[in-house]
C-alpha cells in the first residue's frame, strides 16, 4: 500500500462514522488490530472500538468529523479531525444536557496489509466538556 492509498483508506474511517456505518470497518481494519485510545473498561479490539462509538453515535446522534489535515509516511497516517455533536443521549455517565460541543482530534493509525492494526488519538476532552456544561469552564 503506497502513501496515496493509505490516506484515502484512511479517510474512509471518518466517513463511516459519520454515517454510523460500523460494518466498514470489518473492511479497513485488522481482525486482531490494538486500539491504543479507548476509555478504560472498553477492550482495545475493533470489537471494542465498534461498542463504544456505538454508544458515542446514540448520545451524539448528528456526530460528524471532519478531516482538516491527512499527513501519511511511512506506515502511518495521521489525521487532524474537528468533531462536532449534540448530546441528546446518557453518556459514559453523563447525562443528556442537550448542549452542542466542536472540538479538535488527532488520529494516527498504522498500516499493515492492507489494514489499520494499531489507532492512536488525543482529543481535546476539556473543550468538549466544558462546552457540553460539564467540568471546569463549563456555561
Amino acid at each position: 500500500m503506497n502513501l496515496e492509498e493509505m490516506k484515502a483508506a484512511a479517510l474512509k474511517l471518518p466517513e463511516a462514522i459519520n454515517k454510523g456505518d460500523f460494518a466498514t470497518f470489518d473492511q479497513l481494519i485488522a481482525p486482531d488490530a490494538v486500539e491504543h485510545a479507548g476509555p478504560p473498561g472498553i477492550p482495545p479490539t475493533v470489537e471494542g472500538t465498534k461498542m463504544f462509538l456505538g454508544s458515542f453515535r446514540a448520545a451524539f446522534p448528528d456526530l460528524h468529523y471532519h478531516v482538516d489535515d491527512t499527513i501519511a509516511e511511512g506506515d502511518r497516517v495521521v489525521q487532524r479531525v474537528t468533531g462536532h455533536g449534540t448530546m441528546k443521549g446518557d453518556f459514559m455517565g453523563m447525562k443528556a444536557s442537550g448542549k452542542s460541543a466542536t472540538w479538535m482530534e488527532i488520529h494516527i493509525v498504522r498500516y499493515a496489509n492492507g489494514k489499520v492494526c494499531e489507532h492512536w488519538a488525543v482529543t481535546d476532552q476539556a473543550s468538549m466538556l466544558a462546552q457540553l456544561g460539564f467540568g471546569p469552564g463549563a456555561h
